[in-house]
C-alpha cells in the first residue's frame, strides 16, 4: 500500500513475541498496518535488521519512526533505559533514544520505572507507557485515576495530574499458563477457565489474603481430589484465586481502589484496558469485590501514544 505523506509516522510496538507496526498520520489516524510474530525474544540482531528493512521498504516516504516495547530492553536492539516516575509524556518524549536498525532510523521510547512508597519496592514497564499516553491524550482515561491493564503481566497504574506516579505488575496470566502447562496442578486442570460461581469463589479466597498464594495454589488440587471442586471448574477457580490475590495486592498498595467509604457512584469507575475474555474476567472479579469498573478498548491506544510522543518530540523547545 503506497502512501506518499512525508509527515507520516511509523510507529512500532515491538514486544517479546510480536511486532506490530503502523503508518500513522500526525493526527493519529492509521493508514496502514503490519503484524508478524517477529518479537525480540525470537530474533537475532540480523533478524531485527531484516524486519526493520522490510518496514522501511513498505513505507519509504515516512520520515519519522518510533518504536516502543521490548526492542528498547536489555534483550532488544538497544537499551533505552527507564524514565523515573512520577513522569508524563513530556519527560518520555525528551528521553527518546535515537538509533538505526538497518535502513530504518528510529527513536526508541524509554520504559518507566518506579519505587512504590507503600512497600519501597521497584517496578518497571516497557510498552505500556505508550499505550497510557494514547489513552490520556484522547481522554479515554482521566488525569487522576487508577488504571488496570490486564494481560500476561497485568499492570495497575496510579495516575496523578496526567503523570504516572507509581504502578504494580502481577504475573497472574503467566502463572496460570505455566501451571496449566505442566507440573502438579496441570493434572487436575481442565479448560481455559471462565467467569462463573467457581471463578468468583476463587476471587473471594484469593483477595481475602488469609493464606499466601503458595498455599492457595496447592488448595486447588486438594479441592478437586476431595470432591469439593468439580474438575470442570478447576481452571475457573484457579484463575479466580490468581486474579483475586492480585486485586487484593493492588488494593493494599493503592488504597483509593478499595475505598469502601466512597459513597456509591461518587468514585469514577476503574478503567480496565484491554480486549477479550481476560478483561471481562477482571471486571467480574472487581465487581465481586465491590469495585465498579468500565472496559476500555486498547486496540488503537498505542497508535495515539506514538502520535502524542511525535507531537511532543517535534515541538520547538
Amino acid at each position: 500500500m503506497a502512501h506518499h505523506g512525508n509527515d507520516n509516522i511509523i510507529g512500532i510496538n515491538w514486544g517479546s513475541s510480536n511486532l506490530r507496526a503502523y503508518l500513522i498520520t500526525p493526527g493519529g489516524a492509521v493508514l496502514d498496518a503490519h503484524e508478524e510474530p517477529a518479537g525480540v525474544a525470537t530474533l537475532s540482531r540480523e533478524g531485527m535488521v531484516i524486519a526493520a528493512d522490510s518496514l522501511r521498504a513498505r513505507w519509504p516516504h515516512a520520515q519519522h519512526a518510533y518504536a516502543a516495547g521490548m526492542i528498547g530492553s536489555n534483550v532488544g536492539w538497544v537499551d533505552a533505559g527507564y524514565v523515573a516516575c512520577p513522569a508524563g509524556v513530556d519527560v518520555v518524549a525528551q528521553q527518546l533514544v535515537e538509533t538505526r536498525i538497518g535502513s530504518l532510523a528510529l527513536r526508541i521510547v524509554p520504559g518507566m520505572a518506579c519505587v512504590r512508597s507503600l512497600d519501597g519496592a521497584p517496578d518497571v514497564m516497557r510498552g505500556e507507557e505508550t499505550e497510557l499516553l494514547g489513552l490520556l491524550s484522547d481522554g479515554a482515561i482521566g488525569a487522576d485515576a487508577i488504571v488496570a491493564l490486564p494481560g500476561t503481566h497485568t499492570k495497575w497504574i496510579q495516575l496523578r495530574s496526567g503523570e504516572v506516579e507509581s504502578f504494580m505488575t502481577a504475573m497472574s496470566g503467566e502463572l496460570f499458563d505455566r501451571l496449566a502447562g505442566g507440573g502438579l496442578l496441570a493434572s487436575v486442570l481442565e479448560g481455559p477457565g471462565a467467569v462463573g460461581p467457581a471463578f468468583l469463589e476463587g476471587v473471594r479466597g484469593g483477595a481475602k489474603g488469609a493464606l499466601g498464594l503458595g498455599a492457595l495454589l496447592f488448595g486447588v488440587r486438594a479441592r478437586v481430589i476431595r470432591g469439593m471442586l468439580e474438575r470442570a471448574d478447576s481452571s475457573s477457580y484457579l484463575r479466580g484465586v490468581l486474579v483475586g490475590a492480585e486485586i487484593g495486592d493492588a488494593m493494599g498498595l493503592f488504597p483509593a481502589l478499595g475505598d469502601r467509604d466512597a459513597r456509591a457512584g461518587q468514585r469514577p469507575a476503574l478503567p480496565v484496558v484491554g480486549s477479550g475474555p481476560v478483561t471481562v474476567m477482571y471486571q467480574a472479579a472487581l465487581s465481586e469485590l465491590g469495585v465498579e469498573s468500565r472496559g476500555v478498548a486498547s486496540a488503537d491506544a498505542v497508535v495515539r501514544g506514538f502520535a502524542a510522543i511525535h507531537a511532543m518530540a517535534s515541538a520547538p523547545r
